[in-house]
Formats: C-alpha cells, sequence, structure tokens
C-alpha cells in the first residue's frame, strides 16, 4: 500500500444524470469528493454524503482568514478538486495547491477554469513528503498553509506535520480526523518511569494506530485526540490560536 493511495470512494458523490453539457464534464470527471458550485449553477456533486461538503469547513475557517489575501501566499497540501485553493484565490492570494493523484488534479484545474481563477492557482503533482525538497516556482514558505485532510492518512504523521510546519511562515489552517476525547491534561515537563499510568490517563496526547482499516478506508492511519493535536502542533513549532470548529486548528509560527 502506498501513503498516496486514494481515499475510499465510499464518501464521494453518486454519479449525477447529466442534463447540460457541463454537467457530462462533471460527469466524465467522476468520481468527486468535493462539492463545488460552478459559476453556471452546476454543482460537481450535489449528492455528497457528507452533505455540502468541503463548504461546511470552510464556514467554520472563512473569519479567521484575511478576506483580503493580496500580495499574499498559501498552500494547500492535498487540495483534491481545489475547494479551499478557490476560495484563496478569490481573496487575492498567489496560490499554490499540491495534489499527488491526477485523478483529482485534472478535476481542480477544469473546475478552476470555471472560474476563471487559474491564472491565480499553480498546481503541482506532489505530495506532503515532496516538500521537504524546493522546488522550482514554488516559494520556500507561505504566508498561509492549509493542512486539512491529510495528516491522519499519514504513515508518519509527525514527519509530515514537520514538513508543512517548515513551509509556513506565518499562519496554518490544521485539521485532522480525530477521537472523541477532547479533554487535554496538562502534561509535565518530565515523567518519572514509575509514573507512567499517567500515560493511559484521559488528557494525555495519544493517537490510536490504524493496523488495516477505518470507515472502510484503508487510508486512514491514524486518529489521534485533541491533546495528542495540541501537543504535536507544539512540537512542530506551532502555537495554537484558536480552535475555531471540530477538530480544527488556527495556528501561527513560533
Amino acid at each position: 500500500m502506498t501513503t498516496h493511495a486514494r481515499p475510499n470512494f465510499n464518501l464521494q458523490a453518486p454519479p449525477i444524470t447529466p442534463r447540460s453539457d457541463t454537467e457530462a464534464r462533471i460527469a466524465s470527471l467522476a468520481p468527486w469528493f468535493h462539492n463545488i458550485k460552478l459559476p453556471t449553477g452546476e454543482q460537481t456533486a450535489p449528492n455528497h454524503p457528507l452533505g455540502d461538503f468541503p463548504r461546511f469547513k470552510w464556514e467554520e475557517i472563512k473569519d479567521h482568514i484575511p478576506t483580503d489575501l493580496s500580495g499574499r501566499t498559501a498552500l494547500d497540501i492535498g487540495c483534491n478538486a481545489g475547494f479551499y485553493s478557490l476560495e484563496l484565490a478569490r481573496r487575492g492570494a498567489e496560490v499554490h495547491a499540491i495534489e499527488p493523484d491526477e485523478h483529482y488534479l485534472e478535476q481542480a484545474r477544469w473546475v478552476a477554469a470555471q472560474h476563471g481563477l487559474a491564472s491565480r492557482i499553480h498546481y503541482h503533482a506532489l505530495g506532503i513528503w515532496d516538500l521537504a525538497d524546493e522546488h522550482e516556482g514554488m516559494p520556500a514558505a507561505f504566508d498561509l498553509v492549509l493542512f486539512m485532510g491529510v495528516f491522519y492518512h499519514l504513515r508518519h504523521p509527525l514527519l509530515g506535520l514537520d514538513i508543512a510546519a517548515a513551509r509556513t511562515a506565518g499562519t496554518m489552517v490544521f485539521q485532522t480526523l480525530t477521537t472523541a476525547d477532547d479533554e487535554v491534561a496538562d502534561a509535565p515537563e518530565d515523567l518519572p518511569l514509575e509514573e507512567r499510568e499517567r500515560l493511559s490517563q484521559p488528557g494525555w496526547p495519544r493517537m490510536s494506530f490504524i493496523e488495516h482499516s477505518f470507515a472502510t478506508d484503508q487510508t486512514n492511519w491514524w486518529v489521534p485526540n485533541a491533546a495528542c493535536c495540541e501537543a504535536m502542533l507544539r512540537s512542530a513549532g506551532l502555537r495554537v490560536m484558536s480552535r475555531p470548529g471540530h477538530e480544527i486548528y488556527i495556528c501561527d509560527k513560533e
């Protein structure tokens, strides 16, 4: 299994019956994981099993991102069909969107052209690990980084977070699947060996490892609790500024 395997299509939208040339093109690019509304009124995934996804996620974070991003750079890690990239480009950002799956990149390029935003978004066939290297035409660091819906798909999550943090010059929006344990305990600077039972207490940073499959998706490797998210973000040199929604963290570079 590769670390860039496409997520299970059980969460993809069911195909639509085309009623126009645009809907025929949407159908030809299926399956879709992002529901994106086009200027002509069509939607790429109107029957998405998660609802109007990922717009409801955007609604949670949009007020924590400047409305005017003119002159600023943004990085969308794992852009999929490019919903977030479009929103950032609309606000004036120069967006670099990375995605290792060519199927999603084809969707993203087509949707950006429909919105007249193709010139503001630079798409790269790259994964998170590729960000450890410099790439021609891509800034070394970004004013804004979106690292959403990727973390729990990584076999080596802290390494991935370190790489993303190294590319962050300003703010990171971090989102991940988490456990139901939302308690955050104060961890000591050092824990004596004889007190290791504290590692099992509520609120201690921990992450559940998925050996086989979670939610019928074999690309889900880890499910952290809230305490683990905050601890790992700090470990990567980020400061949690706010939590605008469930499983979402707005962070600044220390």
